[in-house]
């Protein structure tokens, strides 16, 4: 096939709020290097990491729960998941899904031709345990909000699916991440795990991903998206935030504790999920869409001998097993909304606004 020379591309000019999304229909088509592939981007799927690095909120300097807004006050020094800089322009887009049509001289020419999925960590092959030589698909590099995109052969795995562009678009980084969550928390059969935001694309993953293991959840989410969430056969479902916790799951699954919690909100209720932790119970997170400041007390912390565990980078083995998991059909996609490339910003707007269930994709 012709691979033309410039492209569809929306890119990020700077931080702040969605005027600072161009789109371009002459962006250069990217080349790639003697590892890399390049990939006709089917669908490229929606995520907090997207807006909340356009807005800068990883910044230590923002403490107010992601809007989608810009920002009075975003530190120059550290406004990404990594806590650098990165570099204007950016093509964002961490989901990317598509076919591989020219591969680099030292990559693998199997993958030409093949439809693929992009796994969002980016890693020092040479190292690739090492979590402080790590960047992300579509922030330390250009991702897939555009007709192209390139990637090292060693981030992409074939996929061998009925399912759409669209619909795989939803999995790599919500899934990979509900997945690190679960196992940093040591999740098996037995475990009973408590979901916050359990509408949203990593929500819905811990859902299915926490009954893969055998464990029981009970679900956190607005009353008006549970007929969606039934969907997925949670063990009970709460609203987002009943007013005694403690009494809502004893009516649900008739004991008041959970032995994990699995949070991607924080925010003013954060205190209130740690209490309902057993006895030597696990908390884990990768978010924090209600506010990251909040308030422990350390009594709760050691005297019931809790384990805190944070989840970002994830060892190389997840996102192979993830695509182990899509292709046995042992996961299914929650695709909420479909928008073309040149919708960005209304597809950032309706996503920022989480009256959707699971992920939204864009189509270039």
């Amino acid at each position: 096939m012709t691979i033309p020379t410039t492209m569809h591309a929306y890119v990020l000019t700077q931080h702040g709020g969605p005027e600072a999304l161009e789109y371009h229909t002459d962006w250069p088509t990217p080349e790639p290097g003697p590892f890399d592939v390049l990939i006709k981007v089917g669908a490229c799927g929606m995520n907090n990491t997207d807006v909340n690095t356009r807005s800068g909120w990883y910044s230590k300097t923002v403490t107010e729960a992601t809007t989608g807004d810009a920002y009075q006050e975003v530190a120059e020094e550290d406004p990404s998941w990594g806590g650098a800089p990165i570099t204007f322009p950016r093509i964002q887009g961490a989901d990317a899904v598509g076919e591989v049509v020219a591969v680099g001289a030292q990559a693998d020419p199997s993958l030409m031709g093949q439809r693929v999925m992009v796994d969002c960590w980016l890693r020092d092959w040479d190292d690739p345990l090492n979590k402080d030589k790590t960047g992300y698909f579509g922030s330390e590099c250009d991702g897939g909000f555009a007709q192209y995109t390139v990637a090292d052969h060693r981030n992409v795995r074939a996929v061998t699916s009925d399912l759409s562009d669209a619909e795989l678009a939803t999995f790599s980084c919500s899934y990979s991440t509900a997945e690190g969550m679960l196992t940093r928390a040591n999740v098996t059969k037995g475990d009973t795990v408590l979901i916050t935001g359990a509408s949203g694309g990593v929500g819905s993953a811990l859902i299915q991903l926490a009954h893969r293991r055998g464990a029981r959840t009970v679900c956190l989410a607005s009353e008006a998206k549970h007929t969606d969430i039934a969907a997925l056969h949670p063990t009970a479902m709460l609203p987002r935030a009943p007013s005694n916790l403690r009494a809502a799951l004893r009516d649900a699954i008739g004991q008041d504790t959970v032995s994990v919690v699995a949070d991607i909100v924080g925010g003013d209720y954060f205190g209130t999920v740690i209490d309902v932790l057993e006895r030597g119970g696990r908390y884990t997170c990768s978010g924090a869409i209600a506010g990251p400041i909040v308030a422990l007390d350390l009594r709760t912390f050691y005297l019931r001998d809790l384990t805190f565990t944070g989840s970002t980078v994830l060892p190389p083995h997840i996102f192979a097993d993830l695509v182990g998991y899509i292709e046995r059909g042992e996961v299914r996609p929650m695709l909420a909304a479909t928008y073309p490339l040149a919708d960005l910003n209304a597809a950032q707007a309706a996503f920022v606004e989480k009256k959707h269930t699971g992920n939204i994709a864009v189509i270039p």
